[in-house]
């Protein structure tokens, strides 16, 4: 008599599953009935480069679908719960799934130990392993909605994105930092910030802007990101947080 039970997967691109399948569990309150789609979610695009004979999938399709899936969680659940104007509801959403965002609830999910990378990756700069973890969110997302569907990432993202909005609301990290902190340098110092290069690192591919907020020839703030417009935003924000030191009150 033939036996015709289905026998657990065990591995997948020669990696165990169990692993996976302990965190879903654990974290995300299932086990994977396609598994393969959570360990290609966890897969970095340099991991398939190393390991081209057992793997060759990597995360960026997955992370494609979670983000559109995240940013339609994010819109019905602006739209529904708030009665501001188009053009606020778009910044608070901005500021809710912006990388910063959604790689520190990455951080708080714990799946970084799970990620499949390059060696050259693992040993990569803080911003480098933000972006990833960032992606990781997303590919992930997108395979919670092919495994679970829509409900099951509703219920995700609201319980690691969304449930940030009052925090950003009363830090005003909502606001796009540049035009807001032209709008107080010109009300306290009556000049226009002027951002400056301070110092350029790293190769081509992986390239670290550091910029400087001047107001009045005056260093207000610093910041570093892996392009020049990023670094300017992190920069005001800092030049932010100086004006509010040295006012004592929330700009």
């Amino acid at each position: 008599m033939n036996d015709d039970t289905v026998k657990p997967v065990t591995t997948f691109g020669g990696m165990p599953v169990a692993p996976y399948q302990q965190w879903s569990r654990e974290t995300l309150g299932f086990e994977f009935k396609h598994i393969e789609l959570l360990i290609t979610a966890l897969t970095h695009r340099s991991y398939v480069n190393e390991h081209k004979k057992s793997t060759t999938k990597h995360n960026e399709r997955l992370e494609f679908l979670g983000d559109a899936v995240l940013e339609l969680v994010v819109t019905d659940y602006l739209y529904k719960n708030f009665e501001e104007p188009e053009g606020i509801l778009t910044s608070w959403r901005a500021a809710l799934v912006r990388t910063e965002s959604i790689a520190e609830a990455g951080e708080r999910l714990g799946y970084e130990p799970l990620i499949r990378m390059s060696k050259g990756e693992k040993a990569g700069s803080d911003r480098a392993r933000q972006q990833i973890r960032a992606n990781a969110f997303e590919a992930v997302l997108g395979s919670i909605y092919l495994e679970k569907g829509y409900e099951a990432c509703r219920l995700h993202v609201e319980k690691y994105i969304t449930s940030k909005l009052d925090s950003i609301l009363q830090a005003g990290t909502w606001r796009d930092p540049k035009s807001h902190l032209q709008e107080v340098s010109q009300r306290i110092d009556g000049a226009t910030p002027v951002y400056k290069v301070m110092e350029e690192t790293g190769p081509d591919h992986d390239k670290v802007f550091t910029l400087g907020a001047y107001v009045n020839n005056k260093l207000m703030g610093k910041g570093i990101g892996p392009s020049k417009q990023a670094a300017q935003q992190e920069a005001a924000r800092a030049a932010l947080k100086e004006y509010e030191a040295q006012s004592g009150q929330h700009t």
